[in-house]
């Protein structure tokens, strides 16, 4: 399982009322010299420029420009494996995006979550938040992120040594691609069941 999701996008809307926003404030351009860095993989001075937008956001108490800052702050946390500190990023932003109604960024927000409560060995945690994933996507009739989150799921139940749990979510996959006529994946995801039925691990 990679150690990060890969999302450097905005989670919340941004005020922008012009293209020449970024320009005049130098919140804004701070946060996107972070998110610039964050792609080029210099976590260091990633986390400093967004550390120094996010302390504007609050002064400003601008909750968009906290929620989005705290979301890349909690990806450079991951990218550096820590843990601890992604959670909370993630938390506050979660926070915001709730009072917010944002649905989509919530989701954004839990895909990130399992990755951390996974990373953490916290493997219920990370386990809840995939099943309120999938609840969101069979809801949204999306049998795409439904897969992906199943998929995860399968990888969460292998580490946690629930070995029945994983095999089941593989079969799961398996029958969906079948629904689907897609015989070849479902045949793979078949073989991945079978193989953990096999060798118990």
């Amino acid at each position: 399982m990679g150690d990060a999701i890969q999302q450097f996008d905005e989670i919340a809307p941004m005020n922008q009322n012009s293209a020449h926003t970024e320009e005049k404030d130098p919140l804004q351009a701070e946060y996107k010299h972070g998110k610039a860095l964050l792609e080029r993989d210099e976590t260091g001075p990633a986390a400093v420029a967004l550390h120094n937008a996010l302390v504007g956001f609050q002064e400003k108490n601008d909750e968009n420009g906290i929620a989005n800052a705290s979301n890349q702050l909690a990806l450079t946390c991951i990218r550096c494996h820590d843990y601890d500190n992604a959670l909370l990023h993630l938390q506050r932003a979660e926070k915001i995006c709730d009072k917010l109604g944002d649905p989509m960024s919530l989701v954004a927000l839990s895909k990130q979550f399992v990755v951390v409560y996974t990373a953490m060995k916290q493997y219920k945690q990370a386990i809840e938040r995939s099943l309120e994933l999938l609840d969101y996507y069979k809801g949204n009739n999306d049998p795409k992120g439904s897969v992906e989150t199943m998929e995860r799921m399968a990888e969460v139940y292998q580490q946690s040594r629930e070995i029945d749990k994983a095999v089941n979510a593989y079969e799961t996959i398996a029958s969906i691609h079948r629904n689907f006529k897609h015989h070849n994946i479902a045949a793979e995801y078949q073989k991945k069941a079978d193989e953990l039925k096999n060798n118990g691990c």
